[in-house]
C-alpha cells in the first residue's frame, strides 16, 4: 500500500497553498480516473487535495454563453435544461460516456484531466512511456485495436477517452485556470498535448494548477448539434470513434458554418478544423461531407489492429452531417 495524506481545501486558494511545493500532491475531484490509478499503482501521490468543495454552479451568461464550475458533476451538467436546449451535443456526449454512478461522482474539471491512457498503461509489466519515459510502447506492436490514427508517435499511440471534451473541444471551450502564478485562461483544444516524445506530458497545466470553470462561448447554431460514438459495446466502453457536430445551414442549403470534432483517434479530443474549412459555403450533402471527412482524415496512419478507424471515422462524420441536416446517409 502506498501511504499518502489526505486534505480537503475550502476553495481554490487554499487547494493552491495546499499543494504548493509538492510535486508529488494530487488534486482529488470525484476520483473516479485517480483513485482507479492509484488501486494498480500506477498513480503513487503522497498527497490528496480534495477540491469538490470549489465552484459547480452552471451559469447562463448574459451574451448567451454558459460557465460551468470545475466541481459540477456530470449527472448535472448533462441534465441542466440550458445545456439540453442550447447544447444538445455536450448533453448527449456526457450521457454515452460513462454509467450512471459514475456521472454522478465525475466531476467537469476531472473529467477533462483524466490521464490519456491505453491497456498498457494500467499494466506495469508493460512497457510504457507515459509511465517511464523511455521505457518503449508496447501498444505499437501489441493489440491496438483502440489506439490512435492522428497525432500519434513512436513512443506513444493511446487516445483520450473523454467523450465530454470531444464535445466542447467541439463548442470552442475555453477553460479556466488558476495556480501559483495566478489565474489564466486557455481553450480546450490546445489544453491537451500530442505525445511527441514526452506523452508522460499530457497538458499543457504548470505544476500547481487547477481547473477553476470551463466557458463555452455564445453559439446559436449549436441547438442543431448532436455527438455519436461508435464502440465495440453499448455499455460504457470507449470509443473507436465519436463524432461532436453542429451545423449551420443558410437558406440555400450550404453550410454557413460549422463545428466538428473527433474522439477515439488521437492522444487529445481532435479538433476537425480541415474539414470545418473545406464545408463551409459548400452544399450540405453527402458528397461534400466525405469530401471534408477526407481531407481531415488525410493524414490518418493505422496500425496492425485499427486501421479500420480511418474509414470508421469518414462514414460516421458523414452520418453525423447527415443527421443534422436531415439527410443521413
Amino acid at each position: 500500500m502506498n501511504p499518502f495524506s489526505y486534505e480537503r481545501a475550502a476553495d481554490a486558494a487554499a487547494a493552491i497553498g495546499l499543494a504548493k511545493g509538492n510535486a508529488a500532491a494530487r488534486y482529488l475531484g470525484g476520483g473516479t480516473n485517480l483513485v482507479d490509478l492509484m488501486r494498480e499503482t500506477v498513480e503513487r501521490p503522497e498527497m490528496l487535495v480534495d477540491v469538490t468543495g470549489l465552484p459547480h454552479g452552471i451559469e447562463p451568461r448574459a451574451d448567451g454563453g454558459l460557465l460551468i464550475g470545475a466541481s459540477a458533476t456530470n449527472t448535472a451538467l448533462a441534465a441542466d435544461s440550458h445545456v439540453r436546449t442550447h447544447y444538445p451535443l455536450l448533453a448527449r456526449a456526457i450521457l454515452a460516456g460513462a454509467s450512471a454512478q459514475i456521472r454522478n461522482m465525475a466531476t467537469v474539471g476531472g473529467n477533462i484531466l483524466q490521464r490519456t491512457r491505453c491497456r498498457y498503461f494500467y499494466d506495469t509489466a508493460a512497457a510504457c512511456n507515459k509511465r517511464e519515459p523511455g521505457a518503449g510502447c508496447d501498444a505499437r506492436d501489441g493489440f491496438n485495436r483502440y489506439h490512435a490514427i492522428l497525432g500519434a508517435s513512436p513512443a506513444c499511440v493511446a487516445t483520450h477517452p473523454s467523450d465530454m471534451c470531444v464535445a466542447l473541444a467541439a463548442l470552442d471551450a475555453t477553460v479556466h485556470l488558476d495556480g501559483p502564478d495566478g489565474p489564466r485562461s486557455i481553450a480546450l483544444a490546445d489544453l491537451h498535448r500530442l505525445p511527441g516524445d514526452r506523452p508522460d506530458i499530457e497538458t499543457e497545466l504548470k505544476p500547481g494548477e487547477l481547473i477553476a470553470a470551463v466557458e463555452i462561448p455564445p453559439l446559436p447554431f449549436a441547438r442543431r448539434s448532436t455527438y455519436r460514438k461508435v464502440r465495440d459495446r453499448a455499455s460504457y466502453a470507449f470509443a473507436l470513434v465519436s463524432v461532436a457536430a453542429a451545423l449551420d445551414l443558410a437558406e440555400d442549403g450550404t453550410v454557413r458554418d460549422v463545428r466538428l470534432a473527433l474522439g477515439g483517434v488521437a492522444h487529445k479530443p481532435w479538433r476537425a478544423s480541415a474539414a470545418e474549412a473545406a464545408l463551409k459555403g459548400r452544399p450540405a450533402n453527402p458528397e461534400s461531407f466525405r469530401a471534408a471527412a477526407e481531407v481531415e482524415l488525410a493524414a490518418a496512419t493505422g496500425l496492425r489492429d485499427n486501421g479500420f478507424k480511418i474509414e470508421l471515422a469518414k462514414r460516421t462524420i458523414v452520418a453525423v452531417l447527415g443527421d443534422l441536416t436531415g439527410d443521413e446517409a
